[in-house]
């Protein structure tokens, strides 16, 4: 029996929200991998800095593609610049923290547009291309709040479950294609999103003692499961969504 292949030799893979954080140490990992990788963003400096970086550690095969990906008709055309796209990692997102008795009307839009929506127009985007081809992996970036929430995170909660579901019935429609459609699911990360509730002291301490492992993860600690999501060892896992959190979710 052969060991399983976690390579990422000739794919092509799409970041998107890949200039910093999750995105971008994802980005690198599936390089890393050997994968050639599409970073994308809305602001074409930061995503330039961001490639320059990539291949200054060694990774050659980097673009970039600058486009907004809650923009139905940006999305179209950039993935029809793009060619075939093997790997997809629907990874951006944002928080408009607030209490649902008094949550403006712009920032639930928002939260959903950018974290739920975005999602089905770059894949509905991509997935023809993949359908012709009969090979795809597709990773949503979904949260442990795709089953928790807390309060003030309503709209995420709602935008991150309904990522999941996505996740589900993308695998139903697709998998019959040899497409593979999973989430990673992270739980608390430090970023530049988590970094208000990271100063918070009290917050902190919480997240600490509530954690198993005793701390916050890094981006990093998401980079081996993308890796294998998208590689030929998971051909045969689909519409399912794995967590990264340290066991949170595991103990009460």
């Amino acid at each position: 029996m052969n060991a399983p292949s976690f390579s990422l030799a000739g794919r092509r893979a799409l970041v998107t929200g890949s200039s910093q954080g999750i995105g971008l140490a994802l980005a690198q990992a599936l390089a890393a991998a050997g994968a050639q990788v599409v970073l994308n963003g809305r602001d074409p400096a930061r995503l330039a800095t961001a490639a320059t970086g990539l291949r200054a550690a060694g990774h050659a095969a980097i673009e970039v593609a600058a486009f907004d990906v809650t923009d139905e008709s940006a999305v179209q055309a950039a993935a029809a610049g793009l060619g075939a796209v093997d790997i997809l990692v629907n990874n951006t997102g944002i928080q408009r923290r607030g209490p649902l008795e008094s949550m403006p009307l712009a920032d639930w839009h928002a939260v959903l547009q950018t974290n739920l929506t975005s999602a089905f127009l770059v894949t509905r985007a991509v997935a023809p291309g993949m359908i012709a081809r009969r090979r795809g992996k597709i990773i949503n970036i979904c949260s442990l709040m795709s089953d928790l929430a807390r309060p003030t995170t309503g709209n995420y909660a709602a935008a991150k479950g309904g990522l999941k579901m996505l996740t589900r019935a993308m695998c139903a429609e697709w998998a019959q294609h040899n497409i593979q459609v999973n989430g990673l699911a992270p739980g608390y990360i430090l970023t530049e999103l988590t970094a208000p509730l990271a100063g918070d002291p009290k917050f902190d301490a919480w997240i600490k003692g509530r954690t198993p492992a005793g701390r916050w993860g890094c981006a990093d600690d998401l980079t081996g499961a993308c890796v294998f999501l998208a590689s030929p060892a998971a051909d045969f896992i689909n519409g399912q969504i794995l967590t990264v959190d340290g066991g949170l979710s595991a103990v009460i």
